[in-house]
């Protein structure tokens, strides 16, 4: 095992500019398929391409949130009460847990505030990883001059710890699946700790080289396990979801 740590430092302006967010989400067609369902929670898989939240923007109404709380015509029902104890990125596909009704949402966001629940992810990377496993210890901060972006930082970052382990080599073009365990959960972490180590996410429009984005047509990023405690029974649970990449 490697340990892979920042080493690069900014600055801050005295003055930042004023930041306007006119991101407007692509529609995205895909659709929110629910793994598991009892009268607590829902296990869903979640499509890229699909916020978690409705956003501050009238055009961003489409939303896991939205589609949960309103149903999806003919597919699945709706659920009123929905909350969602956490979220995924936009591009980012595969497991979140919802909550139905608001003691088994308080217990959830307790879970997730005491880091008692693990996540796993699967990655494609450009490039083929020299080593099978390792840790990335690059301290995460805010990028004020580049938002939504987040930036590594030695003076200002906050500790962030990914841990990264090798599923498969692939050639023509390489590249590398991996299974990523994020031990913090900062925003971004896996996509800017990915270009860290010099090995981006395929699909990343943010954290990318001259040449990964391009080489597929979504974020190759899948929130693939769940280990947590049912907020009602305090069964151990683990969920997987195969990645579609």
């Amino acid at each position: 095992m490697i340990n892979l740590m920042a080493n690069s430092t900014s600055q801050t302006p005295s003055e930042q500019p004023i930041i306007v967010d006119d991101f407007v989400a692509p529609k995205c067609d895909g659709l929110i398929e629910i793994l598991y369902q009892d009268d607590d929670i829902l296990l869903i898989n979640k499509p890229s391409g699909l916020l978690s939240l409705s956003g501050k923007n009238p055009l961003n109404w489409d939303s896991v949130h939205y589609r949960l709380v309103n149903g999806q015509k003919g597919l699945t029902a709706a659920f009123a009460e929905a909350k969602l104890p956490h979220r995924l990125d936009l591009g980012t596909s595969g497991i979140m847990i919802v909550g139905l009704n608001a003691i088994a949402s308080k217990h959830l966001n307790k879970q997730f505030q005491a880091r008692t629940i693990q996540k796993r992810y699967v990655a494609m990377l450009e490039g083929c990883l020299a080593v099978d496993e390792g840790q990335i210890t690059a301290p995460i901060a805010k990028d004020k001059l580049l938002f939504p972006r987040v930036k590594i930082c030695q003076s200002t970052g906050k500790t962030s710890l990914s841990e990264y382990k090798v599923l498969e080599r692939l050639r023509q073009p390489c590249r590398t699946l991996v299974q990523f365990t994020p031990i913090t959960g900062r925003t971004h972490q896996l996509r800017i700790h990915s270009q860290f180590i010099g090995h981006p996410i395929l699909g990343c429009d943010l954290y990318k080289s001259a040449q990964s984005e391009h080489m597929a047509r979504r974020l190759q990023l899948h929130a693939s396990d769940l280990y947590f405690e049912h907020p009602t029974t305090g069964e151990k649970i683990h969920i997987n979801c195969p990645h579609s990449f």
